[in-house]
């Protein structure tokens, strides 16, 4: 580990990548990520930059006592993922920013493999690469497309799930490509997300509308709007376990369709968010329908998809909100 990655300089751009860890309650994760990011990346100027969101856990206290050399900003209230990450941003010194999530581990040198992409495809200004789970099998949520009538239609009735290699029903995901190949993409998850600094503060970083979810989906359609270009290099490899930091699953479901719904109406007229949150609707009593179903064979498991997604229903109008477009930004 060079002196110049210990070092906090004050110049901008002195450095090739800021990397930007936001943590909550995820102590052993977070201390295996920042480790994996030093002893991975060897041929770039970086500087690691770790906001603890008033974890209960001591994290923001291990943190500062394994890694001396992490810029540390440990905050008295959890402020959200995308205002977190906004407030790292402005102290960052790189080139790049790359976003990290604390569940992660960075595998094979992948920022150094991401900003020699970058570097290589000047045609392109946000980059992703390719997320594993802890198994080594493919995490397929490294990018998506952009938000459809079709896609959402295809996840509401569960035809994704069914058909997870198809093209055509997983369309979201891009069904059926292992993320082994180079290719440009519409959303870039904000787990393993490198952005050209210029556009990030083009962009002026994350809407904090979002607090949590659908934060990076809304800045990759902004990017979008600009005319920049998202990509995916599949020789950057990471594992993303996913979902640690929210522990209750039917919080995360909420949180998560009321950030989809927001984002609909940011970015789509009247009628189509409208289409778009009723879908979200169709989905929740699917899910619901097909968990009491399951669970007639299936017991305890079943059962108790069914009492989640009951629970999101229940509390349909937390996400739901208000049919109005959201401001844009």
């Amino acid at each position: 580990m060079s002196d110049l990655n210990q070092s906090h300089p004050r110049n901008r751009d002195s450095l090739d990548v800021s990397v930007i860890i936001v943590s909550y309650n995820t102590r052993e994760m977070t201390l295996a990520c920042i480790d994996s990011v030093f002893r991975e990346t060897q041929r770039l100027t970086f500087e690691v930059i770790v906001v603890d969101n008033a974890s209960e856990d001591g994290s923001a206290q291990a943190i500062g006592k394994e890694f001396r050399q992490v810029r540390l900003i440990a905050s008295a209230k959890n402020l959200g993922f995308a205002a977190a990450n906004n407030l790292a941003a402005r102290e960052a010194q790189g080139a790049y920013i790359l976003l990290l999530n604390p569940d992660t581990v960075v595998l094979n040198g992948a920022i150094d493999r991401l900003v020699d992409f970058a570097e290589k495809h000047p045609e392109a200004a946000i980059f992703g690469g390719r997320s594993l789970f802890g198994d080594g099998s493919l995490n397929p949520t490294s990018c998506w497309r952009a938000p459809s009538a079709w896609g959402l239609t295809c996840r509401a009735l569960g035809l994704s799930g069914l058909a997870k290699s198809s093209s055509l029903l997983n369309y979201d995901s891009y069904g059926g490509w292992a993320r082994d190949t180079v290719r440009p993409v519409d959303i870039v998850s904000g787990c393993f997300l490198l952005i050209r600094r210029d556009l990030w503060e083009t962009l002026q970083g994350f809407d904090e509308m979002f607090h949590m979810y659908a934060e990076d989906w809304d800045l990759c359609l902004r990017a979008h709007k600009l005319g920049a270009k998202c990509m995916l290099c599949p020789d950057a490899e990471i594992i993303h376990l996913g979902g640690a930091s929210e522990t209750v699953r039917s919080d995360k479901i909420v949180r998560l369709f009321s950030s989809q719904a927001a984002l609909y109406r940011k970015h789509w007229g009247y009628l189509q968010a409208r289409i778009l949150v009723g879908l979200l609707h169709i989905w929740a009593v699917r899910a619901c329908l097909t968990g009491y179903v399951s669970a007639i064979f299936k017991k305890d498991k079943a059962t108790n998809g069914a009492r989640i997604w009951r629970e999101v229903w229940t509390r349909r109008k937390e996400w739901a909100g208000s049919s109005r477009k959201g401001s844009g930004a």
